[in-house]
């Protein structure tokens, strides 16, 4: 059944996920639903200081909205941000540091930021495929710790301050690599057989999808929404993934593209109206199973999942 959605989720991308791809979706935007004025809207995004990310905050900044963007690089950040400012001409634009793999700094920002800020919608961007099993410092397995734990936590933590504001979204930034995968809550940091960073990471995008449509229904005053930003040339694909760059790079999208929906799903007066907890591809809605693909999983298993970030995350609370 692997080989079976590898290759599906493979021939559905080359039609779909690719620069020709988004220039054929794009001839249907309305152009106007990204002409918004974001003044006194407040932004935050994790994963701010390259690739999809980086291009969210200045499309964000470009339109006069508040950015807090959160790195772990410092050196990269602040480089980044002086870049957004520049070609925005916004000076509203801030950099906070914080390793999105480590639970308890998650928390500790969290907090923090609730304490001495408003936010308005959180773009959960920041993501990692390491190819070899790492472990954290906390002890988890890297990949989880990043891409899941870390957006679970800091999703949780701002859900308050976000239900304090007018309009709040949580936008996710997931794959369509998930599309291979089904939820296995069994083995959640990869410790059975082979490590397979690709694998864990389209399993971590596959969690993060089943966690927008879980918080969709739990908190019915926020917009939660996931989707796939199709295959950027990115720094990340490019170091993660090298052969898959080598290969397709001339017909890899541009961070500008990947980025498209995110901010349409940030920003957006229409993509406020469509229903919450939907993953969406080039302002679509679309499916989140390949047909015939046996990918679904059991309400009991997504139970599990919750209960098993509820637990890690309680561990790492300050």
């Amino acid at each position: 059944m692997s080989i079976y959605r590898n290759a599906v989720w493979f021939v559905k991308g080359l039609q779909e996920y690719t620069k020709s791809g988004y220039e054929a979706a794009a001839k249907h935007f309305a152009p106007a639903d990204l002409d918004v004025n974001l003044s006194g809207r407040s932004f935050m995004i994790t994963g701010a200081n390259s690739g999809i990310g980086k291009a969210t905050a200045q499309e964000i900044a470009n339109r006069g909205g508040t950015v807090h963007m959160v790195c772990r690089n410092k050196g990269r950040a602040d480089a980044a941000k002086d870049e957004i400012m520049e070609r925005s001409k916004n000076q509203d634009v801030h950099v906070h540091i914080v390793d999105m793999s480590s639970a308890r700094q998650v928390w500790e920002f969290a907090q923090s930021f609730s304490q001495n800020n408003a936010v308005h919608v959180l773009i959960n961007n920041a993501g990692c495929m390491v190819n070899q099993r790492e472990l954290t410092e906390e002890g988890l397995e890297k990949n989880f710790a990043t891409n899941t734990l870390g957006t679970y936590i800091l999703t949780t933590a701002l859900i308050p301050a976000l239900n304090k504001a007018e309009d709040p979204r949580v936008v996710t930034v997931s794959s369509g690599g998930m599309l291979t995968q089904k939820l296995n809550v069994d083995d959640l940091q990869f410790e059975k057989g082979t490590f397979d960073g690709t694998m864990a990471y389209a399993q971590n995008k596959r969690q993060q999808v089943i966690l927008t449509e879980r918080w969709a229904a739990q908190h019915k005053e926020i917009h939660f929404s996931s989707m796939h930003p199709g295959w950027a040339d990115t720094p990340a694909v490019q170091t993660s993934m090298p052969s898959f760059h080598a290969k397709m790079k001339d017909k890899l999208r541009t961070e500008a593209m990947g980025a498209d929906t995110a901010v349409w799903l940030a920003v957006s007066p229409a993509a406020a109206k469509l229903p919450s907890g939907l993953f969406f591809q080039d302002r679509q809605a679309v499916a989140t199973h390949l047909p015939l693909a046996f990918s679904k999983s059991t309400s009991q298993d997504e139970e599990k999942l919750l209960a098993a970030l509820e637990e890690f995350a309680l561990k790492f609370k300050p």
